[in-house]
């Protein structure tokens, strides 16, 4: 019975932990496809020709920051203007007032606003380039949100670690020191504490397992049901989040019941004979 209460309430714990898991690496993923959208505009001068775009737009494709790239030729830029504001610029100026642009997407880890500061620089030195434009105002507080996120999601993961660690080793304690006449009468016909641990921290073991098994059905489940309500779900709690949240589980799973095993035994192994009582 001791065990069922043990694995019942180190489950819970368990999912709350993983729960912190899933949501800070979830959170990365959001994070990082919101970067990804962040674009940087290149606006090409009114002299440069078709061909000398392409071979500009080539070279940017293989350069290490870049995650994507969109040709806007001057052609489809009249076009989404006609289309956007209902007005044709040709009438009345004689000719195409835009310039071939291109839409610039950048990975992840070059979207902060100092990166983005190196890249439109390097991007002006080109004779092709008249402007680089990205909106820095969005970009700073768009890391700035997210590193206050992660501070936050950081904190109550430490929080529940902190507060799991507390309840599992009172619940380990409490059944070892029923247990303690035993442990007692072990220590006092000469056996050693190594002995004496052996099969508690084995208990532990399985107890740590079978909570952190339970737990990650737990999740899965809830993932599971989410995503038949909303398969976007799937595209953000990635396959490859799912194992890293599910191994933390098992392992947090296991080194806080076969710590608070170690410490609550050894404390019962240091306890005098008035002590038992």
């Amino acid at each position: 019975m001791q065990a069922v209460i043990s694995i019942i309430s180190v489950s819970l714990l368990l999912v709350l932990i993983g729960l912190v898991v899933m949501l800070s690496l979830t959170a990365r993923v959001v994070a990082d496809s919101v970067k990804e959208n962040l674009a940087v505009t290149l606006v090409l001068g009114d002299d440069v020709q078709t061909q000398q775009a392409v071979h500009l737009l080539d070279s940017l494709k293989g350069m290490h920051y870049v995650s994507g790239i969109d040709y806007i030729s001057r052609e489809q830029a009249l076009q989404e203007q006609v289309e956007n504001m209902g007005l044709d610029p040709t009438e009345f100026l004689g000719a195409n007032p835009f310039s071939i642009s291109m839409e610039m997407r950048v990975k992840p880890e070059y979207s902060s606003a100092d990166s983005l500061f190196r890249i439109s620089q390097e991007l002006r030195r080109s004779d092709l380039v008249a402007d680089v434009m990205y909106q820095k105002d969005l970009v700073e507080s768009l890391n700035w949100n997210l590193h206050r996120a992660s501070f936050f999601l950081l904190a109550v993961a430490l929080l529940l670690v902190i507060i799991s660690l507390s309840l599992i080793n009172n619940t380990v304690r409490l059944s070892v020191f029923s247990h303690r006449f035993v442990l007692h009468t072990m220590k006092l016909v000469g056996a050693k504490w190594s002995f004496i641990r052996r099969p508690f921290l084995i208990r532990g073991f399985w107890i740590g397992f079978v909570s952190a098994i339970i737990a990650d059905a737990v999740i899965l489940g809830g993932i599971y049901w989410a995503s038949r309500y909303d398969g976007s779900v799937l595209h953000y709690v990635t396959e490859q989040n799912i194992i890293i949240t599910a191994a933390s589980v098992l392992v947090i799973g296991l080194l806080l019941t076969l710590v608070c095993t170690y410490f609550s035994v050894t404390h019962c192994l240091k306890m005098r004979d008035s002590e038992l009582y």
